[in-house]
């Protein structure tokens, strides 16, 4: 019998487990300072956004040290130029309407004796309409993988979270986007499902039940 796994169950359906698309995928530079993100499958489920987001290192940890994750991804929720961020003219960026940041934390001030504690932080921004920048953006959520499982787990260099997307700020459509900037990299972008029109009960499985399932097809 195999052992169970806890890992993310991230399935377009169960016949169409092999065939999973990914939402976008970038090669990242061999002499990057911090992870990137290189692999990621972002869609609705149910009330959330759940994301599988793999690093091309591990995103927080000894291995990166302080030299960690500090990775943005923006969600359009409404897919519409017209509502959230607005930055330059044409700027792929304009529209987003939240903000997920990543960050690997590592802080010696935690521990007593100078040992450094490490953890994966997520911060969650809604931004407003006219928003200059992501720090405009109000705080939402702020959770990490240590005191906050059933939203954020990581294995490896991957991470799987799930964004709540009920807050009534949030616009809402049958097609959203995603954007993500890597650094020193042209903007990616990738249309995906929204939240109305049935797009909830289908597309990235992260949780079943409210608990974590066992992955299929694990790799």
């Amino acid at each position: 019998m195999k052992r169970p796994l806890l890992l993310c169950t991230l399935l377009a359906s169960t016949a169409l487990a092999a065939k999973e698309r990914s939402t976008f995928r970038y090669a990242a530079p061999p002499d990057g300072e911090r992870p990137v993100i290189v692999d990621a499958t972002v869609g609705p489920q149910g009330s959330d956004f759940a994301m599988r987001l793999r690093f091309d290192k591990a995103p927080w940890g000894e291995e990166c040290k302080s030299r960690c994750a500090n990775a943005t991804v923006l969600l359009d929720t409404d897919n519409s130029k017209q509502t959230g961020l607005r930055l330059s003219q044409n700027s792929p960026v304009n529209g987003a309407d939240v903000a997920i940041v990543i960050q690997g934390v590592r802080d010696y001030a935690k521990q007593e004796g100078g040992a450094a504690q490490s953890w994966l932080r997520v911060k969650i921004r809604a931004l407003s309409n006219g928003a200059s920048s992501v720090d405009d953006g109000e705080l939402l959520a702020e959770f990490n993988h240590r005191q906050d499982p059933e939203r954020l787990q990581v294995d490896g260099e991957t991470i799987y979270l799930l964004m709540d997307a009920t807050n009534a700020t949030l616009p809402s459509a049958r097609k959203a986007r995603v954007v993500y900037q890597p650094p020193g990299g042209k903007p990616i972008q990738a249309v995906i499902a929204g939240m109305i029109g049935g797009g909830g009960g289908k597309g990235v499985r992260i949780f079943k039940d409210g608990s974590w399932g066992k992955a299929r097809d694990a790799r």
